[in-house]
């Protein structure tokens, strides 16, 4: 039997992990870094050698990005990680202050 979280005695399906304001803020800041590279996500999909839905799915919030995933993304975007990182922080830190 599956958990509503997708959870079951022999692994993890489809499980629904609820986004917070920060993994929501990295979202959009992977998305407006793709933009203004001007490229799709076809394209970034080809530099990371992934399906297009790859993309889509992380972008959208469908799938989520472990650490090494994130650091791939940011490579073929030709974005500093740290610097997205950065702008996660000092988003989240204007957010809470207002």
């Amino acid at each position: 039997m599956v958990s509503q979280f997708g959870i079951s005695e022999t692994g993890i399906y489809n499980a629904v992990v609820p986004n917070s304001r920060r993994y929501e803020l990295l979202k959009k800041s992977l998305v407006e870094a793709r933009q203004q590279k001007g490229l799709t996500q076809s394209e970034v999909a080809t530099r990371l050698r992934k399906p297009q839905s790859y993309v889509s799915k992380y972008e959208s919030g469908e799938r989520r990005l472990d650490v090494i995933e994130f650091l791939d993304v940011c490579e073929a975007l030709s974005v500093s990680a740290l610097n997205v990182l950065d702008t996660v922080r000092l988003k989240d830190e204007e957010e809470v202050n207002s």
